[in-house]
């Protein structure tokens, strides 16, 4: 039986990392997305104005156009800029109270058997409790202020936050705490450099969530809330359309409010999901 022939061994070059990435770079495929989103809201632009043009009622569905140019005339008269800036204050400090708040829960239901409990116990009480319901209680308990719109804020973004940040560190797999221990960390340490990291696809899912519903649950309140103390932010801004029979007004404070949820989505979150579990190859 005849040997078989020994192929001759030789060593491949690496090619530099700059080369490598700009030949990657040629072969990709442009990002587009962002083409193919304003493609679709285009879409719905005009089949919104044919709606409206098929109405022929100015007063019950305005049209696309009419819209733009009510959208347009309130940022250059400087109205809607002041209405979004009073609900985004308000909005940034109850998130920001919420999310503090939440993380502490967070904690406590981490630390042992007995938290765990308290709060499981807590979400399933009131996380199907909507916030707005809240909104009578809270008008009793601290009048027409701010104070109103924070507390049901806070509840709107403590409970999601709460429960994807408790299950994302539930579920960091126990080999990673065991590694984090083999060099040598723990406490603070272990959470800043294991635990985080690697509940942070579940974290950001709690903060987009947890916005969501802060940022609907303002709008909310300040319908009832501008009606009731006759100052508010968005929210009043479309009330007093409405009682006014504006109703391009209202389209364009909606307007402003699904823009407003497009932009945070994009340069906030998006970017946070880029920087760090896209970049580190948690989420494709």
């Amino acid at each position: 039986m005849a040997n078989p022939p020994i192929r001759a061994e030789y060593v491949l070059e690496l090619l530099p990392a700059a080369q490598l990435q700009a030949a990657s770079s040629s072969r990709s495929f442009p990002d587009l997305g962002w083409l193919r989103k304003l493609g679709i809201l285009a879409a719905i632009a005009v089949i919104w104005e044919l709606l409206a043009r098929w109405f022929d009622n100015d007063l019950l569905l305005p049209g696309a156009i009419q819209t733009g140019k009510a959208f347009a005339d309130g940022l250059a008269t400087g109205e809607l800029w002041g209405y979004v800036s009073v609900s985004l204050q308000v909005l940034t400090q109850g998130f920001a109270l919420g999310v503090a708040a939440a993380f502490l829960l967070t904690w406590l239901a981490v630390s042992g058997k007995l938290g765990r409990e308290l709060i499981d116990t807590l979400a399933s009480m009131f996380n199907p409790l909507p916030a707005i319901a809240l909104l009578p209680l809270a008008l009793l308990w601290f009048g027409l202020g701010k104070g109103s719109l924070l507390m049901v804020l806070v509840h709107s973004v403590l409970w999601p936050l709460t429960l994807n940040a408790t299950a994302g560190f539930r579920s960091v797999p126990e080999t990673l705490r065991m590694a984090g221990r083999n060099y040598g960390l723990g406490g603070l340490r272990m959470v800043l450099q294991i635990l985080i990291p690697a509940a942070l696809p579940s974290i950001l899912s709690g903060l987009k969530i947890g916005w969501a519903f802060a940022w609907r649950t303002l709008i909310a309140a300040e319908l009832v809330f501008g009606s009731t103390s006759g100052q508010g932010g968005l929210g009043w801004y479309i009330f007093q359309s409405r009682n006014e029979l504006f109703t391009d007004k209202v389209f364009a404070g909606l307007a402003a409010v699904i823009l407003i949820g497009l932009a945070v989505e994009h340069f906030v979150f998006q970017t946070l999901e880029r920087l760090t579990i896209r970049r580190w190859g948690m989420q494709r």
